[in-house]
């Protein structure tokens, strides 16, 4: 299952960094929105891929990560997908507004020939 995900997380995030280099911004905010999710697919495994485990201690068994779930990188993932969220829809707005201003979609505001 880890190797499943390390491949997952680097695809995520080579083509996120692929789009994000390309020259329309449409093309740039989907490869942002690619790394952000590469970033929290990455916390997410870093709190531990554990089938069948509490997600909180229970009384009577060891406090450890052997035996409980750590709840702190999912409540990160948590926070960081509204924030990603709400980024990319201001993005897409400044996207609209920009597009509308210049008649061009392209990063640096001209086409190239």
């Amino acid at each position: 299952m880890e190797v499943i995900l390390a491949i997952a997380i680097g695809v995520l995030g080579g083509s996120g960094v692929w789009l994000v280099l390309r020259p329309r911004t449409f093309q740039v905010l989907m490869g942002l929105s690619l790394l952000s999710y590469a970033v929290n697919l990455f916390i997410f495994a870093m709190g531990s891929l554990l089938l069948d485990r509490e997600p909180i201690v229970t009384p009577g068994v060891l406090p450890s990560l052997d035996n409980y779930t750590d709840p702190l990188p999912q409540a990160l993932v948590l926070t960081a997908i509204v924030i990603g969220f709400a980024t990319s829809a201001l993005f897409l707005v400044v996207l609209m507004a920009s597009r509308g201003l210049s008649g061009t979609d392209h990063v640096d505001g001209a086409e190239r020939d």
